[in-house]
């Protein structure tokens, strides 16, 4: 005797219910390999815990500042420990006058140069004393010699 199959065959309700609770299982145990710590993604360690407080640091106390290191270079001795006032008188009113903090920076320019001179504050004067010179040429920025420099300024 023949059967006709009109449509796919359905499980009965106890496959249905079988498979249901394997499917639920196997759900069960890949989440749980997951995050057990054998075989499955190993997480990111935790940080140590401190045991100790880390003691601050202590800064130093200045009770009076201390000179700057001073720029001996031949030529400049006019200028090195000069004030502000002075290197006006020697080379006129600078063409920038910036601070920063308790150092000063004058800059005088000329055809040939830009001069500039950096103040610092000194213990033996109440003003800050010229204690280094830069200088580079006007039309490009190169270094040219500082002394050279000054001696242009001085007799532009």
């Amino acid at each position: 005797m023949f059967t006709t199959v009109t449509g796919p065959a359905r499980p009965s309700s106890s496959l249905r219910r079988v498979l249901s609770v394997s499917l639920a299982l196997g759900l069960a145990m890949a989440l749980a390999a997951c995050s057990s710590g054998s075989g499955g993604v190993a997480s990111a360690p935790r940080p140590p815990k401190r045991t100790s407080a880390v003691p601050p640091v202590r800064q130093p106390t200045r009770t009076t500042p201390r000179d700057a290191a001073v720029q001996n270079v031949p030529g400049l001795e006019g200028v090195i420990g000069a004030s502000q006032s002075q290197l006006v008188r020697l080379f006129g009113e600078p063409r920038l006058d910036v601070w920063e903090g308790d150092a000063r920076k004058l800059q005088f320019t000329g055809t040939a140069c830009v001069l500039d001179v950096f103040l610092y504050p000194s213990t033996s004067s109440k003003e800050p004393r010229a204690s280094y010179v830069d200088a580079r040429r006007s039309s490009d920025g190169q270094d040219v010699d500082r002394a050279a420099c000054v001696g242009a300024l001085k007799g532009k």
